[in-house]
């Protein structure tokens, strides 16, 4: 004959009582280390667009590689417009295809690679650029998609790439380009493509730790359940002697 056991009241609800604190706690813990992966990637893919414009210089030297922690942000620069200019093709404005113009503007030794502006077609007169200018623009990486360029001979890229653009001019290139926030005569705005995105291990070991505490309070409940399944198991009693209960 089998009977169920049922532990006291007490023990229940203390076991109980302990268990909903762990499982609190634990869960607690694992917020507070996710909002802090949270916060990291938060922190890393800031949006810069809208900050104060800052000197080229203030941000990277010519020699330097693209600071990637700088997408987006606004700079300024004087220089030359020089010859090299040419169109990027498949940049959008809204709902509308069409193409940026680009050209170099010389800043000392080197060229900083400006987006002067977008048009739906190609236009030679809209290219030329020339005289000394100030630009503020929005910093950003150069492309590198590998996409192919389907006729070398003609002033339309399928990219913005350094290495295509430097065998076009005669002076270093910066390892960066700016798009203009004020387009030139006959062009409209470009539209800013690229902003900043975090790494995937950016706060990671946060992440990580917020995934152990759940896996502790999941953990804390299962013991409980375990106890409870045990405590209340039914008993065998031995054969000849009467079940209590």
């Amino acid at each position: 004959m089998t009977a169920p056991r049922r532990p006291g009241l007490l023990t229940d609800l203390g076991a109980a009582a302990l268990t909903l604190v762990l499982v609190g706690i634990a869960g607690a813990l694992g917020l507070w280390q996710y909002d802090a992966w949270q916060a990291h990637r938060d922190a890393e893919a800031r949006d810069l667009t809208g900050t104060a414009p800052v000197p080229l210089d203030d941000v990277m030297g010519s020699d330097d590689p693209f600071p990637g922690q700088d997408v987006g942000r606004p700079v300024e620069l004087s220089g030359t417009w020089i010859d090299g200019g040419f169109w990027v093709r498949d940049r959008a404005l809204g709902d509308r295809p069409g193409y940026w113009a680009v050209a170099p503007l010389q800043v000392g030794d080197a060229a900083l690679l400006v987006v002067r502006g977008w048009a739906p077609e190609p236009d030679p007169a809209l290219l030329a650029a020339s005289g000394d200018a100030d630009v503020t623009g929005w910093l950003q990486a150069p492309e590198g998609s590998m996409a192919t360029d389907d006729d070398p001979e003609d002033d339309v890229f399928p990219e913005i790439r350094v290495a295509d653009a430097i065998q076009r001019v005669d002076v270093d290139l910066y390892s960066a380009y700016a798009v203009s926030q004020e387009p030139a005569a006959g062009l409209e705005a470009a539209e800013l493509e690229a902003l900043p995105s975090p790494s995937r291990f950016t706060g990671v070991r946060n992440l990580l730790y917020a995934i152990e505490w759940w896996i502790f309070g999941a953990f804390a409940a299962f013991i409980w359940w375990r106890w409870r399944q045990d405590a209340t198991a039914p008993q065998v009693a031995p054969l000849g002697q009467p079940v209590d209960g």
